[in-house]
């Protein structure tokens, strides 16, 4: 029975021994292997043909999502922020990641306001082009207004007088015509009653 019991404890011992070797050798290629992404890309580069370098990168880029800086330190790039952040190490901390999930929460709350209000911009700009459309439909059917001509007063005859109460630019025939009439006229009486003189002398 005791021989049993120091036999289960030896096989639960292997057990625990064969389980830890993995993280072991894991932990040992992680202190041998690449720091950051720049060190991991360096590696990747003297890689024997294309398909290698490219799956390596790969690889790279899976590992480290940070890219070191030039004065030191690294930044981590948000594509779907469209903005870098500064972090620690080559990958952000989970407080580092927790403040960038929350930049990204303001980020779709900040979108989320703008597109509401291009909408309503977009409404209200409709609204004022269908406004202007049936004030000018309107406008359209509506008849033109009537200009209201002054006619002339009509005169005993003279038309001195007509000439003189209508406003009429000089030299035009309309306005010249009943003068020079009035003037023949004129001259057909002066004539006319010197020959009548003379006939009854």
């Amino acid at each position: 029975m005791i021989a049993s019991r120091r036999f289960a404890l030896l096989i639960v011992a292997f057990a625990g021994c064969v389980a830890l070797t993995p993280s072991r050798t894991q932990a040992q290629w992680w202190r041998s292997g690449p720091a950051d992404f720049e060190e991991c890309a360096d590696k990747a580069e003297k890689a024997a043909n294309k398909e290698e370098r490219t799956s390596l990168l790969s690889q790279c880029n899976a590992k480290f999502a940070g890219r070191r800086k030039p004065g030191g330190g690294y930044s981590y790039f948000d594509f779907m922020q469209n903005r870098s952040f500064d972090i620690a190490g080559p990958n952000p901390t989970p407080e580092e990641q927790k403040k960038i999930d929350e930049h990204y929460t303001d980020f779709l709350d900040r979108e989320r306001r703008n597109s509401i209000a291009a909408a309503l911009s977009a409404k209200q700009h409709q609204q004022q082009q269908l406004q202007q459309a049936s004030l000018k439909s309107e406008s359209d059917k509506a008849p033109p207004p009537t200009a209201t001509i002054a006619k002339p007063q009509a005169s005993s005859g003279d038309p001195r007088a007509r000439t003189r109460t209508t406003p009429c630019p000089r030299g035009s025939f309309s306005c010249e015509w009943p003068r020079l009439s009035e003037g023949i006229k004129d001259l057909k009486k002066l004539f006319g009653s010197s020959s009548a003189k003379a006939k009854r002398g």
